[in-house]
């Protein structure tokens, strides 16, 4: 049996746990076993939860010296440090052999054993800029589900941990097995962990005189970025150096993200075809909308609404 062992802290999230443990640690009759999920923390006894309750944890650190994987799911607050016993346990697991996977925010704490150095990451996208100006030797991902080495694995919002926890499966026991546990759990059988998180369109205050309103209301016509210009009386040079100053990207990759953006949300709220879909948003048909789609989002339209349906169910 492959034993698998959650590190936890205070204040631990429920959620996050669970994913591990649903995954890895729930004995389901049509299900063959092929984990033995454990519990540990730093100092052993009741440790508080983001749910409010008290969990009793009866392992100490010495349960990861057995460990085949090593899941910390989650660390809150992300910049609380990291303890030079945990670290060293850690540490030690990982040069015998174990895998360290982390679940969302649980990627500080690998991070701040040195072991993501040279390497790339992931994890919310709400936590991305904090991971890369903290932690400038890892390689941010912030719009994959999860990332794999190996040895070593992240995932960003803690949604995503149960993809990269039935990715592991997948790659310990096959994709059917993988399948036989997901379709149990109700979930999608498998997302690609280079497919784009679901992340919500820009806050919409509107940082560029009304103009991002009036664009975003106008993404099923023809819309240039002379357009935009012309818009706002500047020239198109002009205009770029604003985006470039305001909001961090090109005029024409900002209307791009935003018809993409847009089309994720009639694909998540609609039953719309792909054609009708790309009409709405100004990408004019349905080749063009899975190209850029593909492009930005990691994924087609078809398998992201299949993808985001079966969540929402799941859920």
């Amino acid at each position: 049996m492959h034993r698998v062992v959650a590190l936890v802290r205070p204040v631990q999230s429920t959620f996050e746990l669970g994913c591990a443990a649903e995954v890895f640690g729930t004995s389901r009759t049509e299900v063959p076993q092929h984990y033995e999920f454990e519990v540990c923390a730093e100092t052993p006894g009741p440790v508080p939860t983001s749910a409010g309750y008290t969990m009793s944890v009866s392992r100490g650190l010495s349960a990861l010296a057995t460990a085949d994987t090593v899941i910390i799911p989650g660390w809150a607050p992300v910049e609380a440090p990291l303890p030079a016993r945990v670290r060293r346990a850690l540490l030690r697991a990982h040069a015998r052999g174990a895998r360290l996977v982390t679940i969302c925010s649980g990627v500080f704490a690998l991070a701040r054993t040195g072991l993501l150095d040279g390497r790339s990451a992931t994890t919310h996208w709400a936590n991305a800029e904090r991971l890369r100006q903290e932690f400038p030797e890892v390689s941010v991902t912030p719009d994959a589900l999860y990332v794999d080495h190996g040895d070593v694995a992240t995932s960003a919002g803690a949604g995503a941990g149960i993809d990269l926890c039935l990715h592991l499966v997948r790659q310990d026991h096959g994709a059917a097995h993988a399948a036989l546990l997901a379709r149990h759990m109700v979930m999608p059988p498998h997302r690609d962990g280079g497919q784009a998180q679901y992340v919500p369109p820009p806050p919409a205050a509107d940082e560029l005189d009304g103009l991002l309103t009036w664009a975003g209301a106008r993404l099923g016509t023809p819309l240039s970025v002379g357009d935009l210009a012309a818009h706002l009386n500047v020239s198109p040079r002009t205009l770029a150096r604003r985006f470039a100053c305001r909001l961090g990207t090109s005029p024409g990759a900002w209307l791009l993200s935003r018809r993409v953006a847009e089309a994720r949300a009639l694909l998540e709220n609609t039953d719309l075809p792909v054609d009708a879909i790309a009409a709405r948003v100004g990408l004019t048909s349905a080749v063009n909308l899975r190209r850029r789609f593909h492009t930005l989002v990691g994924t087609t339209p078809g398998a992201y609404r299949r993808a985001f349906r079966g969540s929402a169910a799941a859920g």
